[in-house]
């Protein structure tokens, strides 16, 4: 039986964690076959994804929200790419882009369409990335030429901690899937829940 998996990966350029969980939950996607990285600076190191990999088998299928997902550059998508669907012999399913679905690209006409487009988004992607940082470094060098803070203030719990706590509490969202949402582990969502209780806030209703 092929097996459907999912991968997740949020940094400071994107931390919409929950829209690619609901995607992906849309393909059927069971949450245990779910894997999450959250990056951060330069760190790219992705031991989820890494694990994930290690667990593909031919025929399995790889869903994605999009495709820069599967790296950090144009360079870095085109090999694991090539990994997953040539070696591998596994399946991609890159959901903004339906054209990107090999398992409906066999033919040699399909193959050579997607190839081409496949080098033309990684291409797109890695241009759009590089356009956000250039766009955040004059925005810090700004803010630094005019004398104001730069970053958020330190904050005790994540910003969407509230709305992912809550739908935990109502069994809405499992340890596992709360801990995705976060970009954090099972672990530290669980400390993060001690640090809520600790300072005297009773569990939402």
């Amino acid at each position: 039986m092929n097996n459907f998996y999912g991968y997740v990966r949020v940094s400071t350029l994107d931390q919409n964690v929950e829209r690619q969980l609901v995607e992906l939950n849309k393909w059927g996607v069971l949450e245990k076959n779910i894997y999450c990285d959250k990056l951060s600076g330069k760190d790219f190191n992705r031991p989820q994804y890494q694990k994930l990999k290690r667990k593909l088998r031919e025929g399995d299928v790889l869903v994605v929200k999009s495709i820069d997902r599967l790296g950090r550059n144009y360079e870095d998508i085109q090999v694991e790419w090539r990994e997953i669907v040539k070696i591998k012999k596994a399946d991609i399913v890159i959901i903004d882009m339906p054209i990107l679905d090999t398992r409906t690209n066999k033919d040699l006409i399909g193959t050579l369409i997607s190839d081409i487009v496949l080098q033309l988004l990684s291409y797109v992607a890695q241009s759009e990335r590089e356009s956000i940082k250039q766009r955040q470094a004059e925005g810090i060098a700004i803010a630094k030429a005019q004398g104001r803070h730069l970053g958020r203030f330190p904050s005790p719990l994540p910003e969407n901690f509230y709305p992912v706590y809550e739908k935990w509490i109502r069994r809405e969202y499992s340890l596992r899937t709360a801990s995705n949402a976060l970009g954090i582990t099972i672990s530290q969502f669980r400390t993060m829940i001690k640090k809520h209780k600790s300072n005297g806030n009773e569990d939402l209703t």
